[in-house]
């Protein structure tokens, strides 16, 4: 079985090397015009030859020219590197977007009284050595400061209301002036300006004008940020162009109690201030009838 396998090897390798002779005839002359001698072998060199050369072009071609890109999955060092740039950039949009948001939320606490730290914030090792040993409780002096402070705003209310205390049928409600500073636009009906605008600077709290329930906190295109408080008596006040909202929805608000920030936010505005409208079962009414803004 052996020799008769290595025999047929034999005649298959002597078929690959006999000469065959392709000759090219003129059909109407029988004239030869061509004739060369081949193999088996040669021929299937080649066209591995022929086959290797056109793979060796396609692969220049796609090494060497932008012709590359147009393969699937594919992308060039300029795609790669606009891709890298993005998602660092992305990261540090995200980043700076926490440290804003503690910082947003730290300032509520603090304008709200309330100094307990947050852990996101002292998340480093040497920022908590920094914080370690201070004594946050209010001293002697900060009492009394704060007690004076909240006693003048709690009763800076306005001495102009007439009629036995009455305006548009509301009681003599006492209200807490949300800022203190310039009054620059008025109350106007005929240009459906439904309020006040009063300058402070930027950063200054918010203050709630009475006790009441928020029933609107979010961001409008006109007001930027907005927030609206529901007080007894069929009363509604509002705050708009605010940079930062302290409350939520469902939140309970006392008189006097910080609110929002006052900002530059919305389309309707030229300058840090706030828009403050004040409504009376669903009619707006003049603030400054009720509110002292000035100092």
């Amino acid at each position: 079985m052996a020799k008769k396998e290595q025999k047929e090897k034999k005649q298959f390798i002597k078929k690959l090397k006999d000469k065959y002779r392709l000759v090219i005839i003129n059909d109407n002359t029988f004239d030869e015009r061509f004739s060369a001698y081949l193999t088996p072998l040669n021929v299937i060199a080649g066209v591995a030859l022929v086959f290797s050369l056109i793979a060796l072009i396609v692969i220049g071609f796609l090494a060497f020219t932008p012709l590359r890109e147009y393969i699937p999955g594919y992308s060039d060092t300029q795609t790669k590197l606009n891709a890298l740039n993005a998602s660092i950039k992305a990261d540090s949009l995200e980043e700076a977007q926490k440290i804003y948001k503690q910082y947003f939320s730290n300032l509520g606490n603090i304008l709200n009284g309330e100094m307990e730290s947050s852990a996101d914030s002292l998340d480093r090792p040497e920022e908590r050595r920094v914080y370690e040993g201070l004594d946050f409780s209010a001293s002697k002096e900060d009492s009394l400061l704060r007690e004076e402070i909240e006693s003048q705003e709690r009763y800076a209310v306005s001495q102009n209301i007439p009629n036995n205390g009455k305006i548009m049928g509301l009681p003599a409600l006492l209200f807490f002036a949300p800022v203190k500073g310039q009054i620059t636009s008025e109350f106007d009906r005929s240009i459906q300006h439904y309020g006040v605008d009063v300058t402070a600077t930027e950063g200054e709290a918010i203050k709630a004008v009475y006790d009441g329930v928020v029933i609107f906190a979010s961001y409008t295109y006109d007001g930027g940020y907005v927030i609206q408080i529901q007080h007894p008596d069929n009363l509604i006040s509002v705050y708009k162009h605010n940079s930062v909202l302290l409350k939520q929805v469902g939140d309970q608000v006392s008189a006097g109690e910080s609110v929002a920030v006052i900002g530059n936010t919305g389309e309707l505005t030229d300058g840090p201030h706030l828009h403050f409208e004040l409504w009376h079962k669903g009619n707006p009414i003049d603030p400054i009838n009720f509110i002292a803004f000035t100092y």
